[in-house]
């Protein structure tokens, strides 16, 4: 159904984000306590993979040490800030709208971890003579979802200012870290694989939503279509002065 188009561009804008962010919410709840009541078909994988990593990080403290230095360096918190840096400086540029999805993003996804985590209240590991410690539940990885979008936010912005191979490389670069975030909180054993593929799912949802959600509020404003994926979530933003 479509939605008619407003006046007030920043308020049109504002209504589809909301949207959106309801729309991933509706989804993800009963889809995850779905696969939670069902038992989750990783539960063996779970178990295996989190023992086995669990051994191979006794034996390797230094290896461990990387880890626990990593998976803290790209943890939810540095993203939280360095979006929100990146946030104020568009909107000091003029570029307010831009700066509206990139807040809204990481706090609706951010949210919504954090609402499901309380909804599904799945325990984390319990291994003899852990590496590691975290707080709270399990389900979904915290570190997972705000790596991812915090990746996937900073990585729609830049795209637009960045050659071919550039957004190729940005793209690499980008999988490279939310993954490897994602392989350390298994490895430290303070969550089960589907945690962490929970968490990057439900981070690229919110992404995905809120991205088209912007792209759909771009064409009503008149300005040509456009592939976020490829050229970011508004390729003009390069051109942008003051809205």
């Amino acid at each position: 159904m479509r939605l008619p188009q407003l006046k007030d561009p920043e308020r049109g804008l504002g209504l589809r984000l909301a949207l959106a962010s309801l729309a991933v919410a509706l989804i993800m709840i009963p889809f995850t306590l779905l696969l939670v009541v069902a038992k989750m078909p990783l539960n063996d994988l779970d178990h295996q993979v989190a023992v086995d990593l669990h051994a191979y990080a006794l034996a390797h403290p230094g290896v461990t040490t990387v880890l626990i230095v990593w998976t803290d360096l790209f943890g939810p918190w540095p993203w939280r800030i360095a979006v929100g840096l990146y946030a104020a400086w568009l909107f000091y540029r003029g570029a307010r709208r831009l700066a509206a999805w990139a807040v809204t993003t990481m706090v609706v996804g951010g949210l919504l971890g954090l609402a499901l985590k309380i909804v599904v209240a799945r325990a984390r590991p319990h291994l003899p003579d852990p590496v590691a410690l975290a707080p709270g539940e399990s389900f979904p990885s915290g570190h997972a979802v705000n790596v991812t979008l915090g990746v996937g936010v900073i990585v729609l912005l830049l795209l637009p200012s960045l050659p071919r191979w550039g957004r190729r490389l940005a793209w690499a670069a980008g999988w490279f870290v939310v993954l490897s975030v994602a392989y350390t909180r298994v490895a430290l054993g303070v969550h089960w694989v589907s945690d962490v593929v929970g968490g990057v799912v439900l981070g690229v949802a919110v992404i995905a939503a809120t991205a088209a959600a912007f792209e759909t509020w771009r064409r009503e404003q008149g300005r040509r279509p456009a592939s976020p994926v490829s050229e970011g979530v508004e390729p003009e933003s390069v051109k942008v002065t003051h809205e």
